[in-house]
């Protein structure tokens, strides 16, 4: 028997999952969200948001909190547990975590993606001690330190950026030539002073005593090793998706992200993905939250059809 019953259940409270939920219980649904850990997702941490909301600026956790409270207002039921698996069945779906079970006549996935991990010596070693991904929590412990930032999208040079405004020298690591970052954060980047770019460089360890202290690298060309002395080493170097529970009929690109339609239904009728966890997502929060909307707007005229 399922301890609770509900017309829609989003799987993630970040930005994404929140705002379906919203939508889809302003519209008359049922609704309960899931989340493993924190709700707000990996924007919590971020103190300045890009570009969402338009015309107004405001932290992740200011707007998690914000949504949250509205959601609640909703009567939008919020369960903490870590969703174990999804079971699709006759007239829905079976939603079981560690020791409840849950049904639901549709799901949104909407539980995101995690940092990736190097995968480098030392980097397990030194977490807390000098290894982060959270540029905007760990700033501030590096003042006037020199620290290395491993990475070449948006979100590495953000980190660097924030770095950069504690640091003496921030070193991003990167093993291209050229930066896969938006156009405007490339040309920060560039006028910041005290940021030095490693082209063509990889990290091969972390090393040091009690805390970091230097760092391996390796340049792509000629194969040169050099050790780098440094305070602390962050790492931006791409998400893994939060799907291992979603059933096998959910089909995945060839990185485990969720492959949707266009109208954001997976391969199993009645469930779909939005935001991080999806396969071709742009990773811009003002696209999370339009296609929040627009599954929530599916769901509700998939329910009353």
């Amino acid at each position: 028997m399922a301890q609770a019953s509900y017309d829609l259940i989003v799987i993630g409270e970040g930005i994404a999952g929140l705002t379906c939920a919203n939508h889809a219980a302003r519209a008359g649904l049922k609704v309960a969200t899931f989340e493993a850990n924190l709700f707000g997702g990996l924007v919590i941490n971020i103190t300045e948001l890009e570009g969402y909301p338009e015309g107004r600026e405001t932290s992740g956790a200011e707007l998690a909190s914000e949504l949250m409270e509205a959601n609640g207002s909703l009567a939008v039921t919020s369960v903490q547990e870590p969703v174990e698996g999804v079971v699709p069945g006759e007239g829905g779906f079976a939603l079981r975590t560690g020791g409840s079970r849950y049904s639901a006549r549709a799901i949104v996935a909407a539980s995101g993606a995690r940092l990736r991990k190097l995968g480098v010596p030392g980097e397990a070693e030194f977490e807390g001690r000098g290894v982060s991904q959270c540029a905007d929590c760990d700033g501030p412990m590096f003042q006037n330190e020199t620290v290395v930032v491993v990475g070449g999208g948006d979100a590495a040079l953000q980190e660097a950026l924030v770095l950069a405004k504690f640091c003496a020298r921030v070193h991003v690591v990167h093993r291209g030539d050229r930066f896969r970052a938006r156009g405007h954060f490339v040309e920060r980047v560039s006028a910041t002073p005290n940021i030095a770019v490693e082209w063509n460089t990889v990290l091969e360890a972390i090393e040091g005593g009690k805390m970091v202290e230097k760092v391996r690298l390796r340049r792509a060309g000629d194969g040169a090793v050099r050790e780098f002395a440094c305070a602390g080493v962050f790492v931006n170097v791409g998400l893994e998706p939060n799907a291992g529970y979603l059933p096998e009929a959910v089909r995945r690109d060839e990185r485990g992200f969720v492959v949707t339609s266009d109208g954001l239904e997976t391969a199993v009728p009645g469930l779909f993905a939005i935001g991080a966890v999806r396969s071709r997502y742009s990773g811009l929060l003002k696209d999370a939250a339009a296609e929040a909307e627009r599954a929530a707007a599916a769901v509700v005229a998939k329910l009353s059809a």
